[in-house]
C-alpha cells in the first residue's frame, strides 16, 4: 500500500493462500442443498409472467386484460393502469448504491421506450397459469417513429461517451501528424455486434411484503446497492428493505436491478400474496441489458524498428437514452504501449433500444479485439514476430496517467507462454500449414484489464471462545470461488484452519456495500477483512492484560498462528483465543472493519495481464472454424486459489472463444426488435466447441494490493477474440474484421 508496507499474507509461504482448495458450497451444490432465487418456498405464493411491447417506440392505444382475469388460477393482472405509484429506478453510478439498469419509470404510464418494454403481469397459482394467461391479453399500440437504424442515428449526430464519471478521450501528442510520418502504418476498421447475457441461471426473484418491510431473495450480484434502489422506488427506508442473494448462477455485469424485480415487488404488494418471478431465456432478452455493438478504428504508426510513433484508437457505439454507459472499448488502449502520440475516442449515438449495460468486461473484450488484431497486422508489416513486436513497445510507465505500473510482468508472462505453447513452430507465412481438408494456423494477444477497490466495503468478524470465527459481509457468490477464497483469507489472518471458519454473506442486512463487478470483489473484501482483524487483534492485546505472555506488544508486532497470537519474531510468546477470551470472562468478540479508500489507484496504474495464445483449424472445403488449442498465460499478482483462479481463466477464455466465433445478437433495425431471443438462435460455445484450455501464471505479487493479488474474473475474456482472429489469418491468409468469425466472412 502506499506509504506502508506489503500485506503480510504475501510473504506467507505455508499457509491456506495458494493452495488449490476446493469450493466449499460444492457438495451443497453438488446435493440440490443450495437454494438459487427461485427456489424459495413461501406459504401462499403466486407465480408471475411478463407480457412484452412489439414496437419500439409509442403508446399503449388500447390493452384488453378480460381473458386474461377470467382465465383458470389468475390471481392478478397489473397494467400501468392500476399499478401501485413507484418513483424511477436510481440509475446505475448515478448514485453511490444506485442499481438500476435504467432510470426509466416502471408501468407508470402507457408510454413505450423499447421493443420488449414489459406491458403487463399476471400473477396465478402455477406458472403454467399465468403463462397462459398472459398469451390472452391483447394490446393495442400507436407506434411513433423509432430511432433503432445505427446509420441514421450516426446521421443525427454523436457525443463523446464517458465511463465513470470520466470522458472517453485522451490526447498525447499530434497522433494525426506521427501517423502520416510513420514509416509503417496499419489502419482498418473493426466492428463487433451486439452480445446478450446468458447466465446458466435466467433471472429470477422471490419477494414478500410483511407489513412495509420488503423481502427479497434475488439473483443479483448488488445486494447492497439493490436494497438501498428498492426503497428509493417504493418510498421505503434502506433498512425495510431485505435482500438475499446466496447463490446465484452467472452474473457476468447483468444481475443488477432489472425491472422484474420492481414489478414482482409492485404486485406482490398490490395481491397482498410472495410472488416467484423466473425470466424465461426469452425474457432475459427482453428486459435485460447487454453488450452494444461498436465500430472502431485503429490506426498505428511505427518507424522501421517496430516502435510506435502513432496510435488512434477511435469509434463510435449506440446506447439507449436511459441506460447507464456505452461501450468504453479505448479503455485497454491507455495503458497497453508506449507511444508519445495517442488519440482515443468514443462516440455514442442513441437509439430506442433496451438498455444496454455491464458484459464481462465491458470495453476490453472487444477493444482488445481491435487494438490486438491491428498489433498482428503491423507486426506482419513489419516483418515481426507478434510477440516481439509487442515486447519492443513494452512502456515503462503508463501512458496516459504517467505513474508507475505497480506490478507488470506480462513479458515474461508472453516467453513463458510462448515456450509452452510451441510459438517457435509458427509459420509465419499465411496459409502455409496444412493436414488434410484443415488449414492450421496460431495467433496470440494480449490481455489486460484494471484493478478495481471500490470504496464501501466493510466486514465483521465473531471470535469465539471455542476457537471458531465467523466473517460477515454484504457480498456474493456466483460462482467464482468467493466464499472458499475470503475462507482462505480469513483462516490464515487469525491462523486457524480452515473448518474453525465460516463465511457469510449474500445479504444485505451483513456489512458494507459491495458489488461483484469489476474484478474487484476479493481485493474489496479482503481489505475489509483485513481492518477487521485489525481491530480484533487490538482488542485481544487489550483483553490479554499483563498476565498473558502477549503483554506489552503492539498489533503489529504479533501475527496469527496456531489459533492464537504470538510475537512475530519470537514464537514462544503465544496465547490462543479461547485462552485470552475465557481469562477475560468472554464468549466471544466482535471486531469492525472498514478498510482505507483505495489510494493505491491515484499512485500506481494496476492492471491484470494475460498473454493469449491460440491455435485453429479451419476446414479448407467448408469454412468451419475449431479452435484446437488454447493456452493462457496470466500476470495477476499472487494467486489466491490455483483451483478457483483456474476455473475463472478458463471461462473467460470461453466466453472469448463465444465471443470470436459464434456470439451475435440479431437485432432487427426494421422494428427495433431482437429476433434471435433463445439458445437456439443465439449460439454460445458447447462442449465440442471448446478445447483443453492451459492455464499457467507468473504468481508475481503486487506489493500495492490487498494480498498481492490482482481480480482475474474478467481477464480470460479479454485478448481472446484478438488471438482467434488472428490465428485464422495465420491458418487462411483471411483477415476477418468484423465478429464473429463465420465461415461465410472466412470464404466470401
Amino acid at each position: 500500500m502506499p506509504g506502508g508496507v506489503p500485506d503480510p499474507l504475501i510473504a506467507a509461504k505455508h499457509g491456506h493462500i495458494g493452495r488449490p482448495v476446493s469450493r466449499i458450497d460444492g457438495p451443497l451444490k453438488a446435493k440440490g442443498a443450495a437454494r438459487f432465487a427461485a427456489e424459495f418456498r413461501l406459504d401462499g405464493m403466486v407465480y408471475a409472467a411478463l407480457s412484452y411491447s412489439t414496437i419500439a417506440k409509442g403508446r399503449i392505444a388500447d390493452i384488453n386484460i378480460a381473458a386474461a382475469q377470467a382465465a383458470p388460477g389468475v390471481v392478478l393482472v397489473m397494467t400501468h393502469c392500476n399499478a401501485p405509484r413507484l418513483n424511477p429506478p436510481p440509475k446505475f453510478l448515478s448514485q453511490n448504491k444506485a442499481a438500476g439498469g435504467d432510470d426509466l419509470p416502471v408501468m407508470q404510464d402507457e408510454r413505450i421506450h423499447w421493443n420488449g418494454q414489459p406491458v403487463a403481469l399476471v400473477l396465478a397459482e402455477t406458472q403454467e397459469e399465468a403463462d397462459h394467461a398472459i398469451s390472452l391479453i391483447e394490446v393495442a399500440y400507436a407506434a411513433e417513429p423509432a430511432a433503432t437504424s445505427l446509420s441514421e442515428a450516426i446521421g443525427k449526430g454523436t457525443e463523446t461517451g464517458s465511463f465513470m464519471g470520466e470522458p472517453l478521450h485522451n490526447e498525447i501528442g499530434n497522433a494525426d501528424k506521427a501517423f502520416a510520418d510513420a514509416a509503417f502504418t496499419v489502419d482498418s476498421v473493426y466492428r463487433s455486434p451486439r452480445h446478450n447475457h446468458n447466465a446458466m441461471e435466467p433471472h429470477a426473484a422471490t419477494i414478500v411484503w410483511e407489513g412495509d418491510r420488503l423481502i427479497i431473495h434475488d439473483a443479483t450480484q448488488a445486494v447492497a446497492h439493490t436494497a438501498w434502489s428498492m426503497a428509493q422506488i417504493f418510498d421505503l427506508d434502506e433498512t425495510d428493505v431485505h435482500v438475499t442473494s446466496p447463490y446465484v448462477g452467472g452474473g457476468f455485469g447483468g444481475k443488477t436491478l432489472w425491472q422484474h424485480q420492481i414489478l414482482a415487488a409492485a404486485a406482490a404488494r398490490l395481491s397482498g400474496r410472495p410472488v416467484r418471478i423466473a425470466l424465461s431465456r426469452e425474457g432475459v432478452y427482453r428486459i435485460i441489458g447487454g453488450r452494444s455493438e461498436t465500430e472502431q478504428r485503429v490506426a498505428l504508426g511505427s518507424d522501421r524498428y517496430g516502435k510506435l510513433t502513432a496510435l488512434i484508437h477511435s469509434g463510435i457505439t449506440p446506447k439507449s437514452p436511459n441506460s447507464a454507459l456505452p461501450e468504453p472499448f479505448i479503455v485497454p488502449t491507455r495503458s497497453a504501449y508506449a507511444v508519445d502520440n495517442m488519440t482515443l475516442d468514443v462516440q455514442v449515438c442513441t437509439l430506442d433500444m433496451m438498455a444496454n449495460t455491464f458484459m464481462r468486461a465491458p470495453g476490453e473484450a472487444v477493444g482488445t479485439f481491435a487494438l490486438e488484431s491491428a498489433m498482428d497486422e503491423l507486426a506482419e508489416k513489419l516483418g515481426i514476430d507478434p510477440i516481439e513486436l509487442r515486447a519492443r513497445n513494452e512502456p515503462d510507465k503508463d501512458p496516459v496517467g504517467g505513474v508507475p505500473f505497480s506490478s507488470r510482468n506480462i513479458v515474461e508472462a508472453y516467453r513463458s507462454g510462448a515456450e509452452r505453447f510451441g510459438w517457435d513452430m509458427r509459420n509465419a507465412a499465411p496459409g502455409s500449414r496444412r493436414e488434410g481438408e484443415w488449414l492450421i494456423g496460431m495467433g496470440c494477444a494480449t490481455a489486460t484489464y484494471p484493478y478495481y477497490r471500490m470504496p464501501g466495503a466493510a466486514a465483521r468478524i465473531t471470535l469465539s471462545d471455542n476457537g471458531r470465527a465467523t466473517v460477515d459481509f454484504a457480498a456474493h457468490e456466483m460462482g467464482m470461488g468467493t466464499s472458499t477464497v475470503q475462507t482462505q483469507v480469513t483462516a490464515d489472518r487469525l491462523g486457524l484452519p480452515l473448518d474453525k471458519v465460516t463465511v457469510r454473506y449474500g445479504d444485505s442486512t451483513l456489512p458494507g456495500v459491495i458489488l461483484a463487478g469489476g474484478s474487484q470483489q476479493t481485493a474489496a473484501i479482503g481489505m475489509a477483512v483485513m481492518s477487521a482483524y485489525n481491530g480484533l487483534v487490538g482488542e485481544l492485546l487489550k483483553l490479554a492484560g499483563n498476565d498473558s505472555p502477549l503483554a506489552g506488544l503492539k498489533p503489529d508486532e504479533v501475527v496469527g498462528i496456531n489459533g492464537g497470537l504470538a510475537h512475530r519474531n519470537k514464537p514462544e510468546r503465544f496465547e490462543n483465543y479461547a485462552s485470552i477470551l475465557t481469562r477475560a470472562n468472554r464468549h466471544e468478540l466482535v471486531a469492525d472493519g472498514t478498510p482505507p479508500m483505495p489510494f493505491e489507484l491515484q499512485h500506481w496504474s494496476m492492471h491484470s495481464y494475460g498473454a493469449m495464445f491460440c491455435e485453429i483449424r479451419v476446414n479448407a472445403i467448408t469454412g468451419e472454424p475449431r479452435v484446437s488449442r488454447f493456452l493462457g498465460s496470466f500476470d495477476c499478482g499472487k494467486i489466491l486459489n490455483p483451483k478457483t483462479a483456474a476455473s475463472q481463466f478458463r471461462g473467460g477464455i470461453i466466453m472469448g472463444i463465444g465471443l470470436a466465433l459464434t456470439e451475435e445478437t440479431q437485432f432487427d433495425e426494421r422494428n427495433g426488435r431482437i429476433v434471435n431471443p433463445s439458445l437456439a438462435d443465439y449460439h454460445i460455445p458447447v462442449h465440442l466447441d471448446v478445447p483443453e484450455i492451459e492455464i499457467m501464471w507468473t504468481d508475481i505479487p503486487d506489493p500495492h494490493t490487498p494480498m498481492g493479488a490482482h481480480g482475474v474474473g474478467e481477464i480470460g475474456i479479454t485478448g481472446t477474440g484478438a488471438a482467434i482472429a488472428n490465428a485464422v489469418y495465420n491458418a487462411t491468409g483471411k483477415r476477418v474484421r468484423d465478429l464473429p468469425i463465420t465461415l461465410d466472412k472466412l470464404f466470401r
